[in-house]
């Protein structure tokens, strides 16, 4: 297994609630795969460096640093793109 950290960026106006179902859902995700999770880090409302789809000017970033296989990433880039609050996302291969 390798040490990825993923970050996702939701839509500013998801509530409280329903990031936190969200952080759980990823989280499940890697675990299932038979990953772990090292860190979970909310940094919350930032302002982005541009405008998405012409009415986002911030968004609700979340960093998740875990190991898994391959096929737990799969599944994250899958659930990423069918998730309507998701506006960017990004899994990287940490370096050690």
């Amino acid at each position: 297994m390798k040490a990825y950290e993923t970050i996702f960026v939701l839509t500013p106006t998801s509530e409280e609630a329903r990031i936190k179902e969200y952080i759980e859902r990823i989280s499940e995700i890697i675990t299932s795969g038979g990953g772990s999770i090292t860190e979970v880090n909310e940094w919350g409302k930032k302002r982005l460096a541009y405008e998405i789809a012409k009415k986002y000017k911030e968004g609700y970033f979340v960093l998740i640093t875990f190991t898994a296989d391959a096929k737990v990433l799969q599944e994250l880039t899958r659930v990423y793109g069918i998730t309507e609050d998701v506006l960017r996302h990004i899994i990287v291969e940490k370096q050690s």
